[in-house]
Order: C-alpha cells, then structure tokens, then sequence
C-alpha cells in the first residue's frame, strides 16, 4: 500500500490533475469515482494506472475486479494519500489514469459542435454530455476554450470524452473539418429563431461563451446566426443550456416522420 505522499506515482497523477500542457505530452488525464470507472470499462478503455483505498462500495469493488482483467497497474493507497491525489473534496476511493485517445471522426459530418471561447470548465463539461446523449458526431474545441480533460471538465461530461470524437485544432483545422457543413452560430439577441430554421440539413453548431460571446474568427465564419427567443426577462442562457436547447432541436427535427 502506498502510505507517502511523496511517491512518484501520486506526484504524476498530481501532476496530470493540475497541468494541461502535461496531460497533452502524457496524452493521459485522471478519472475520479466509481461511475467513470465503469463507464472507461464499457468503452473499452486500458488504463494505466488505478489507486483506490482499502473500502470501497460493493460497485466500486465490482469495477476494481474487472480492472484486474485488463492488465491494469494497481495501487492500494491509504485515504490521505488519495485525498492528496484527488481533484474532489470528498473522493470515492478509486481513481484512474486513463489515455487520451478520443474516438476517431467520422469520414463524413452530418453533425458537429463548434466550442468557442468556453472558459468554465463545468458548462464545457456539461456540453460534451449533452453532445455525447445527442448523438453529436464530433465536437471541435477552439483556441481559448478550456482544456477539454481537465479534471472539473471530465467529472461534468461523465464518460462523454469516452464515446465522443473530441478535437482541440486551430481555427485552419476546423474549417477545415467542417468544409460542406452549414455553420450556424448561436447569438443572444440577433438571428433566427431556432425553430424557424431547417435543422435536418447537414450543419455545424458554433457555440459562443457567454463572457465574450462567440471570437472573431466565428462570426466571419457562420453563415447564419440562430437565437433562443425568451419570453422572460433574462438576458441570455448560459452557454450549456443553450447548446442543450438548440441541439435537441436537430434530434427532434430529424425524428421527425417524413412524409410518405
């Protein structure tokens, strides 16, 4: 068991919670709890590192057994070390380092995300979730969004980076990427209404974050901007819950019975 909080596999996980810039050279990132775990499980993940503390919950004891089976390196660590190694106030007793190998994109786009200017890690998180139960085919994460794998944006996606293609690129690269898709850009006060507009035809959804609103390189590339018309006094939602709104519009759009 290990009982030190200097051990070199506990400063790396650390290390991986708190810097970005190592998690991309590691290409690893750090899974808290028993439902991450279970959910890296069913999507076939190989992690390369477990730690959990002695007690765990019969789930936690299930995942940690089908753990076993992968090849997993496993550590048993006391509860102070796993605090020191958590990210959460209140840990589950059982964390993962996990690859960072998202899905692959698709060869052809019907329907993607464009994430602008997403500084809070919670909103970015609860998007990739929102995307992933969508059926979103892949998601693109601009320069000035926040870092996709940190630790507040993982445990808000809840196994989203698991099943959805996410890709953080250059601006070149997107447009790149999205070439033939209709781009629509998510506005506060000017566009479209969102149910107004045919959603069934091939498109790009651009969301903007809600401090400085979507950067100059989105404006001059939507062809089109789309709102959420609001009876109430609110000026605006926050950017999760209008990415919530307008992507479950192309879901129910597209389920829609064609016409015989």
């Amino acid at each position: 068991m290990i009982t030190s909080l200097q051990n070199k596999k506990i400063k790396w996980v650390r290390s991986l919670q708190a810097d970005g810039r190592l998690r991309r050279e590691a290409c690893a990132c750090v899974v808290e709890g028993v439902r991450m775990a279970e959910e890296a499980l069913s999507c076939g993940i190989q992690p390369r590192l477990a730690l959990h503390t002695p007690e765990l919950s019969p789930r936690g004891e299930s995942a940690l057994e089908a753990l076993a089976g992968t090849g997993t390196e496993i550590e048993a660590v006391s509860p102070r070390v796993m605090r020191t190694a958590s990210d959460t106030q209140t840990p589950q007793g059982l964390l993962l380092v996990v690859p960072i190998e998202p899905p692959s994109l698709p060869d052809k786009l019907d329907f993607a995300l464009v994430l602008d200017s997403i500084r809070d890690p919670g909103n970015l998180g609860a998007i990739l979730r929102t995307a992933a139960a969508a059926g979103c085919q892949a998601v693109f994460i601009t320069p000035g969004t926040a870092d996709p794998y940190a630790p507040k944006v993982l445990r808000a996606g809840m196994g989203a980076h698991f099943r959805l293609p996410v890709a953080s690129l250059k601006w070149r690269e997107i447009t790149r990427k999205i070439s033939g898709l209709s781009l629509l850009l998510a506005s506060p006060h000017k566009g479209t209404p969102y149910y107004r507009l045919n959603l069934q035809v091939p498109l790009a959804l651009i969301i903007g974050g809600e401090a400085e609103g979507a950067s100059p390189e989105a404006r001059d590339l939507a062809h089109e901007r789309v709102h959420i018309p609001m009876a109430g006094e609110m000026e605006s939602l926050n950017a999760a819950s209008s990415a919530a709104v307008l992507i479950f519009e192309v879901v129910r759009q597209r389920n829609l019975k064609q016409p015989e």
